[in-house]
This record gives C-alpha cells, structure tokens and sequence, in this order.
C-alpha cells in the first residue's frame, strides 16, 4: 500500500494543460458573477426622468467597484498565464499550489459585492484588500515552487525571474499603500488609487528609468 501510495504522488498533476483550462474556466465565471451585482434600478421607483437619472447615480459606486474588480481579475489573467507558460512540466504540489490561488480567486466576486455595498466602511475595504494580497502571494507561491523544483522551461532565465517576481510584490506593495490612506483620508481616495495603479498594470506605460529586464 504504501508503494502505490507514492506511486500516485508521483503521477498526480503532471498535466499543465488541465491546470491553464481549469484555471480559464474559472476566470471566466468569476468575472461573470461580477456584473450580477450589478441591477436595474426598480421601475415601481422610477416615474420621471429625474428619478431615472437619480437612480443612475446611485449606481455609479457600485459600477466603479465593478470595474475595478474587472480590471484586477483580467491584471491576475495575464498573470496568471504568464507563469503557466513558463511551465515545462508539473507535479501534485504544484498543482495544489494553483488550486489554492483559485479558491482565493472565486472570492473575488464576494469582495466585491461587500466592499460594493459598503463602498465608505473601512473594513470593506480591509476586506477587498486581503482578498488581492493573498491572490498575489499565492501566485508568487506557485511561481517561486517552479522555479526552485525546476518545472520551468529552460529558456526561462534569473531575469525574467527576477523581473516576475519584483512585479508581484511592488504591486502589493501599492495596494497596501493605497488601502493605507483610507486611515488617513476615506476610502474613496484608496479606492481611486487602487484603480490608478491597475490602469498602471494594464497599459504598461515605457518610463524612461524602467529597465527593460524589469518589464512582463
């Protein structure tokens, strides 16, 4: 028993294909269940015009959350494919390692609906925010175990390494700062200063000082 036991393990989640489709699977209900937070303001309620345009504004927090949280789960995407097509081959670990980013990565739609719904409290937000820093260590986990077990390609060099990793923790680093201000100001300013840094991520602006070694 116990032979075939290690047996198993050794076999268990050799198959990267299975984790790049199931990975994709969830991404695409993940950002689907987002815009079911999203609803139609309640006809009864809206008579004129002005109610309509009142109603509209109501909506306009939730749909900036909305976005953000779009956005956020398209940034991890990207990702998120990056490091699976990094990866040569795979093992049991490796494969649990994704599979506990995933867990975190179907929460997402629950932080945004909390954080939505009670966009001016703190510990919304608090909330919202644990769920990215722990996406963001569970993929620089999966990252990290490949690269030290060597399950990556071999054209995969220390900078490229270096370049993913720095990555991951800097845009940490700003979320964190960016959560940080709502200690000081309110959550509104966190919440613009959290988009500004995905639109950051998202379109990659070419400064000047950037090496090109530092760039995904």
């Amino acid at each position: 028993m116990p032979r075939i036991h290690s047996t198993y393990n050794q076999l268990a989640g050799k198959n990267v294909e299975r984790i790049v489709a199931l990975g994709d699977g969830i991404y695409s209900v993940a950002m689907t269940l987002l815009v079911l937070d999203l609803h139609v303001p309640d006809a009864v309620k809206v008579v004129t015009e002005n109610d309509f345009l009142f109603a509209t504004k109501l909506l306009l927090p939730r749909l900036l959350i909305y976005l953000m949280s779009f956005t956020t789960l398209g940034i991890f995407w990207i990702g998120t494919q990056t490091v699976l097509d990094r990866i040569e081959r795979s093992d049991r670990h490796f494969a649990w390692l994704n599979l506990a980013f995933f867990v975190l990565l179907t929460l997402v739609p629950f932080s945004t609906s909390l954080l939505a719904t009670f966009i001016t409290f703190r510990s919304a937000l608090l909330v919202y925010w644990a769920n990215l820093f722990l996406l963001g260590a569970s993929i620089l986990s999966v990252w990290l175990y490949a690269w030290k077990f060597g399950l990556m390609k071999t054209e995969t060099n220390h900078a490229f390494h270096r370049a993913v990793t720095i990555r991951v923790v800097s845009a940490q680093a700003y979320y964190a700062g960016a959560v940080l201000l709502s200690f000081v100001f309110n959550t509104y300013v966190s919440i613009g200063l959290i988009v500004l840094i995905q639109l950051n991520y998202a379109f990659a602006p070419k400064l000047v000082f950037r090496r090109k070694s530092d760039e995904v």
